[in-house]
């Protein structure tokens, strides 16, 4: 008789996927308590898949369950923060964790979990996409100030320590150096996706051309250019326009356009002269407390190899990548 009994391997490992299982949809629980409607459902119901994964554990281990242990610190770490933010970072993290799934290559799990696992992924990518675009345009603000803070200002109280100095001249170049990049930084922001934003204004079309369709000569049929310089071949337009005019219809051609979210003009001012500022002060630190010659640079040196490292990491979270190998790209180019 051939023995089918788990080894304590197998015990282990099942044990940790049920442990981890229950941690993911306690993740999902804490995400939806903090959204409405359709997010919520969605969350829930990722929940609920994550539970069955749990009952499927439950049924192998069986009275090996044991008493309900806790989650891995990475799915601990993520209930945390959907707790105490529940925000883009914690989905970002989440997309990360069921891109990782071991289920592909255990023999233990079934394939439909495995294939979960895949769609959960795309499930929390698209859900954490609505975050990311919300966040672009002040997030793209943020991260180019900080690297500039960082490693303009470390350039510049660099270069006026090697002249040889006094440390006092060398820490009021730091200060006026983050004044002036911060000030800078966010005035050139503003400016920028203010222009960005009159720029793409005057491509929305006129909502009141909606009123003019049913006044539109038939024979001539002006509707059809306007779906042509839009990019309709001129059979498609000509019949689009057709149906529009014998509708007495506005269609979504006319409407409005969405454009890509640039985020505010103020939002990223402000993002771009707070994170320059919170950048450039790192390399000017070491002079603040007295340090002197090379161990100043060094410690200023090191100080912002890794906050460049921190904000590559972030980085790296946000878009569902590698942290360290963001955190090292962005150190190298540092």
């Amino acid at each position: 008789m051939v023995n089918t009994a788990p080894s304590p391997t197998d015990i282990r490992r099942w044990r940790k996927y049920l442990a981890a299982e229950r941690a993911e949809a306690a993740v999902y629980r804490d995400l939806a308590s903090r959204r409405a409607g359709e997010e919520r459902d969605i969350l829930l119901a990722l929940a609920e898949a994550e539970g069955r994964h749990e009952q499927h554990w439950l049924a192998l281990l069986g009275d090996a369950a044991g008493r309900p242990r806790p989650g891995d610190l990475r799915t601990r770490f993520l209930g945390l923060l959907a707790r105490r933010f529940g925000s883009v970072f914690v989905l970002a993290l989440a997309q990360r964790a069921e891109g990782r799934s071991p289920y592909e290559g255990d023999v233990d799990a079934t394939e439909a979990m495995a294939a979960d696992e895949r769609i959960h992924e795309e499930v929390v990518r698209a859900l954490a996409a609505r975050g990311r675009q919300r966040l672009s345009g002040t997030f793209r603000a943020a991260v180019f100030g900080a690297n500039d803070g960082l490693v303009s200002n470390l350039a510049l109280v660099l270069g006026v320590a090697a002249a040889g100095v006094d440390n006092r001249i060398v820490l009021l170049t730091g200060i006026a150096g983050l004044l002036a990049g911060a000030l800078s930084m966010g005035a050139g922001e503003y400016v920028s996706v203010r222009s960005q934003r009159e720029l793409l204004d005057a491509t929305t079309p006129n909502p009141e051309a909606g009123a003019s369709v049913p006044y539109l000569d038939v024979d001539a049929n002006e509707l059809a250019l306007v779906y042509r310089a839009r990019g309709m071949s001129a059979a498609e337009a000509t019949a689009h326009a057709a149906e529009v005019i014998g509708g007495r219809v506005l269609t979504p051609a006319l409407r409005p356009q969405e454009h890509e979210v640039v985020g505010s003009a103020f939002g990223a001012a402000l993002s771009s002269f707070c994170f320059f500022a919170s950048g450039a002060i790192i390399p000017v630190l070491p002079y603040l407390f007295g340090a002197t010659g090379l161990t100043a640079v060094v410690v200023a040196s090191v100080l912002v190899g890794l906050a460049l490292l921190g904000t590559g990491s972030i980085v790296g979270l946000l878009s569902g990548a590698s942290p360290l190998k963001r955190a090292l790209r962005q150190l190298a180019i540092g």
